[in-house]
């Protein structure tokens, strides 16, 4: 299988699958003399990780993250980056595996079962293998580490929908989104969501979720015109997360039912002589490279496939079937995609600055 490593000159390869051992990444092309310890990226793990509240999957993991090789010592003591491959590894430890006898020959409907056995003659059953959402942790800690390469830069990630239901943005509020298991900023939104994904969870069932990443403090110039735009590399960052089926930059597909008047960001000189734009529609980029206005991305994460209401499907041996997954599973997986999307923005910014100061003088 190809295609595991993402980035130009920050590069990041995972490896691992749901219920082996162990699920990591390896981090190229970060470079020395940066103060890196696994505390710096465990605070981010502990974020995404399963099992902390009835909202999520009850997959029982630590997520503790080792960092194997890329650091050491200076003479003050302080771990720092050498500039060579950084590894870093998270220990499974709570697989069930027995959970997913019962469809070791039965394609999931939603699920990449039917393509990834049609496309490779295998397929890892046991909770999808390289396909599982669980591969996303070690993404969460490639973020801790490209965080580290852009200082400055703040990113923040928020659920602002969950199913067909909103938040308020009159009530945005950066402080609640911790405040409870939703990463939610509406403090009477989430109130809601919790007895809405209620129902949801002990019908069995799932939903879907919209969620948002705004950096701020991005500096002006990241990404070009053309084969390298900064909203390119983001859409396809975010696109690659597992069950993200829809990607916007700014105001996306609402931008089609502006205007010119109203989609054009005015500007102005602030009192700093610097330019000030007067509102954000273009999200932070425009022409594939950052304007210096906060970054905003938004995207859709689909309802979890693995439901227990049973839904028809075939066999590998070309049975009719009704399939119902049992297990531990999200009944909105877009809870936890929060962390996962400000590590893929986190990612693509340290790679686009990295290739940025390639291009000046």
């Amino acid at each position: 299988m190809s295609d595991n490593t993402f980035g130009k000159l920050f590069r990041v390869t995972t490896w691992g699958e749901s219920h082996g051992p162990a699920i990591g990444c390896v981090v190229d092309g970060c470079p020395p003399l940066i103060p890196l310890t696994e505390a710096d990226l465990q605070g981010f793990l502990d974020q995404r990780r399963p099992g902390q509240s009835k909202y999520t999957t009850q997959r029982n993991e630590p997520d503790q993250v080792q960092i194997l090789s890329g650091v050491m010592q200076d003479e003050d003591g302080l771990q720092k980056t050498t500039g060579t491959p950084i590894s870093l590894m998270i220990q499974n430890t709570d697989q069930r595996s027995k959970d997913y006898g019962e469809i070791k020959s039965q394609y999931r409907p939603g699920h990449a079962d039917f393509t990834y056995d049609a496309k490779y003659g295998i397929r890892d059953y046991r909770g999808g293998g390289r396909s599982s959402a669980r591969e996303t942790a070690s993404r969460v800690a490639a973020g801790g580490v490209a965080r580290k390469v852009i200082p400055g830069i703040e990113i923040r990630g928020a659920l602002v929908q969950m199913g067909p239901h909103k938040i308020n943005r009159d009530n945005w509020d950066w402080n609640e989104v911790h405040n409870n298991p939703f990463f939610c900023p509406d403090k009477e939104a989430a109130a809601f969501f919790a007895e809405y994904l209620d129902g949801i969870r002990k019908d069995g069932s799932s939903v879907g979720a919209v969620l948002e990443v705004v950096a701020q403090n991005v500096p002006v110039g990241l990404g070009a015109p053309l084969y390298g735009k900064l909203d390119q590399d983001i859409a396809s960052a975010i696109m690659s997360i597992n069950a993200v089926k829809g990607v916007e930059i700014g105001n996306g597909f609402e931008a089609a039912a502006l205007t010119g008047e109203d989609n054009a960001d005015e500007m102005r000189i602030g009192p700093d002589g610097h330019p000030v734009f007067l509102s954000n529609q273009a999200g932070g980029v425009l022409g594939g490279i950052s304007s210096g206005a906060p970054l905003v991305v938004r995207f859709a994460v689909k309802p979890t496939s693995s439901i227990l209401t049973p839904r028809r499907s075939i066999s590998k041996q070309g049975d009719e079937v009704e399939v119902r997954t049992k297990g531990r599973h999200d009944p909105c997986v877009g809870i936890r995609a929060v962390p996962v999307g400000e590590a893929m923005v986190a990612c693509v910014l340290a790679d686009h600055l990295l290739r940025h100061r390639g291009q000046v003088g």
